[in-house]
């Protein structure tokens, strides 16, 4: 029977006929839908498409900057959209006809036939483009992206001073970079850090340096005239921050907007070149500039990610020249994410793919993380490689250029990296500091692992080096000489060197010679301190009397050689235990015990006061250079 909705007396049928649904009564009739009308005649609806979709595609190259070029996925993409707009315009212009799903489809195919074959065309080429691009088939040629030589450790990674060595990892320079703008009022409330820092060799030390960016879109407003005034510069060594002013602003950079966003700036002079991340470089001159690595495919369409030459744009006048052959002040021009994955190609496939999955002879892999290091004038990225039936050891490490790829692999089977740090934190563990990732260095022909040491504030505190093949052989100090000394004793207290090799100079020390041009006294915790300056110089160099009792009768003019630590802060220098005096005419000497004496650039002679020879020049009106020549000590 038919059922009814009993509503207390209320009568539905009242509002439309709406009742309980009794099929007896008559079902309104469908209305017949009538086909939209046309707009003009054909060619009057193609302008119009094709209008419509030139508006759409200039809006999206322009704000998505797709690549036109076969081996970018953008491209298809894009390619897609346009056709995708030129069908639904065809449509809303022509009007549909027909019903459901193969009426429309037919509609479709009718009215955009070369837009459905470009679309048909979009997916062979993708699916050709992917299989000729296939790891599982193309392996051997994954395996070749990354050309390796073998090298020998002892021989060819020599001992460099510490003054190439980079101290402080990113985060750390971020911390001083925001510390060092926060002191410059006219800065902070008007533009932040960018936060990539390069690591680059500028002028012989390995810096660290970022371009400035506008706080916010109206302060980018208020201030693009001008452009960014500066960037910053952290000394990987010394640890200090600096905010270079230029003279005129930079007005291409990663922070801009509109035609002067850098990427836009790129895609608009070079549309068909794909391009990895721009990096922020100086030259030697202090000009800022971004280089940009020309990114190609070299297996299939769309695999084998590599390198081509880079364009470098000028930061300020957005001037841009692309090079195949990079200058060699350019010193990022290959990521180091990139190295380490053509290196996992060669790794895993130079036995073949089904040697990678079943066997797994020779199979090797990068380990996790990597750091720099300044070799020359150039930055080389290092990481440890394992093997992949391993857990806590690595059987070598690569170097790779990072302006040329050239790559260097060392077998030193030894401790990893996580497991060097796990061994120096374990040496501090009652400061909490945290290690960073570690460099492999030569010390005394033993591959060490050198990491820095930081506490809760993201600053250095102390630095540690452990030993790669021994890693229970660790040794920590608040400077890296004290470090470095501690290790060298430490490694002969193994055996591991002679003990003639465990004394050696603090590689952080320097030397200068010169004339004396200013001296002040001062006494600091009961010590009598001497502070001069050299002629030419602004730095004051520190001696204490107690160490050094030829500080009491150092006069202006007196040529001295000085050996002294680097890396000290606040403009004084404290100079070494070694200070050369030479007498300057009309200037004669006093009596000097127990310290070395010598004419500059002569080797000094030490003696005690006991031990004071006879023949020791006497304070008299003699001029220096007689006193000096007929009383030698011998």
């Amino acid at each position: 029977m038919p059922f009814s909705f009993d509503f207390g007396g209320f009568d539905p049928s009242a509002f439309g006929g709406f009742s309980g649904g009794d099929a007896s009564q008559p079902q309104r009739p469908k209305r017949e839908r009538k086909p939209r009308k046309a707009i003009g005649n054909a060619f009057t609806r193609t302008l119009i498409n094709l209008g419509v979709t030139l508006l759409f595609g200039l809006g999206y190259f322009y704000f998505e900057l797709p690549a036109l070029n076969f081996h970018a996925e953008e491209f298809y993409v894009f390619v897609f959209l346009l056709c995708a707009v030129y069908c639904v315009c065809a449509v809303l212009t022509s009007g549909f006809q027909g019903e459901g799903v193969k009426g429309y489809f037919g509609f479709v195919k009718k009215q955009c036939t070369i837009p459905f074959l470009v679309l048909v065309a979009l997916i062979a080429a993708i699916i050709i483009g992917g299989l000729t691009s296939w790891v599982v088939i193309r392996a051997g040629s994954y395996s070749k992206l990354l050309s390796i030589k073998d090298g020998d450790f002892a021989s060819e990674v020599e001992e460099i001073s510490y003054n190439q060595i980079p101290m402080l990892d990113e985060d750390s320079a971020a911390r001083l970079g925001s510390r060092k703008l926060g002191e410059l009022a006219d800065m902070v409330s008007q533009f932040e850090i960018l936060p990539s820092y390069t690591q680059i060799n500028y002028q012989g030390r390995p810096v660290r340096v970022t371009s400035l960016a506008y706080g916010d879109l109206v302060k980018w407003f208020t201030n693009r005239s001008a452009g960014l005034p500066a960037y910053l510069i952290i000394d990987m060594v010394t640890q200090e921050a600096e905010v270079v002013r230029l003279d005129e602003g930079m007005k291409y950079t990663t922070a801009e907007h509109f035609g002067r966003y850098l990427p836009r700036h790129l895609r608009f002079h070079y549309p068909t070149y794909m391009f990895a991340d721009p990096v922020f470089e100086i030259n030697e001159e202090g000009e800022p500039y971004w280089v940009c690595p020309r990114m190609v495919k070299t297996i299939g369409l769309f695999g084998g990610t590599d390198i081509q030459g880079a364009v470098l744009v000028n930061a300020v006048t957005g001037e841009s020249q692309y090079y195949e052959e990079v200058p060699n002040w350019v010193d990022h021009v290959y990521d180091a994410n990139l190295i380490m994955e053509q290196y996992d190609y060669y790794g895993m496939y130079h036995n073949g793919f089904i040697n990678s999955i079943f066997g797994q002879r020779d199979v090797t892999h990068t380990t996790e993380g990597y750091n720099y290091i300044a070799i020359g004038d150039d930055v080389y990225m290092y990481t440890g490689v394992t093997s992949v039936t391993s857990d806590q050891s690595n059987i070598g490490f690569i170097l790779s250029n990072q302006r040329t790829k050239e790559t260097h692999f060392y077998s030193v089977a030894g401790a990893t990296e996580a497991s060097a740090q796990a061994s120096a934190m374990s040496q501090v563990q009652q400061m909490r500091y945290v290690a960073t990732f570690p460099l492999l260095l030569n010390i005394a022909d033993q591959p060490t692992y050198f990491m820095s040491l930081k506490g809760e504030d993201g600053l250095v505190k102390m630095y540690a080096m452990v030993n790669v093949q021994q890693y229970n052989i660790v040794e920590t100090g608040s400077t890296v000489a004290e470090c470095e000394a501690n290790y060298r004793r430490a490694l002969a207290d193994s055996g591991l060197i002679s003990d003639g090799d465990a004394e050696a100079v603090p590689s952080d020390q320097e030397e200068i010679s010169g004339a004396i041009a200013e001296i002040r006294t001062a006494v600091l915790d009961g010590d009598s301190y001497y502070f001069f300056r050299l002629e030419g110089g602004e730095v004051f160099y520190a001696i204490n009397a107690a160490e050094n009792p030829v500080a009491v009768i150092l006069n202006v003019g007196d040529q001295v050689d000085v050996l002294y630590r680097t890396g000290e802060s606040g403009g004084i220098l404290n100079a070494g235990d070694q200070v050369t005096i030479a007498y300057t005419a009309g200037e004669g000497g006093g009596i000097l015990s127990g310290t070395s004496v010598a004419r500059a650039g002569e080797t000094p002679v030490t003696f005690t006061p006991e031990e004071a020879p006879a023949d020791a020049p006497a304070e008299t009106g003699q001029p220096a250079e007689d006193a000096a020549s007929s009383n030698q000590p011998t």
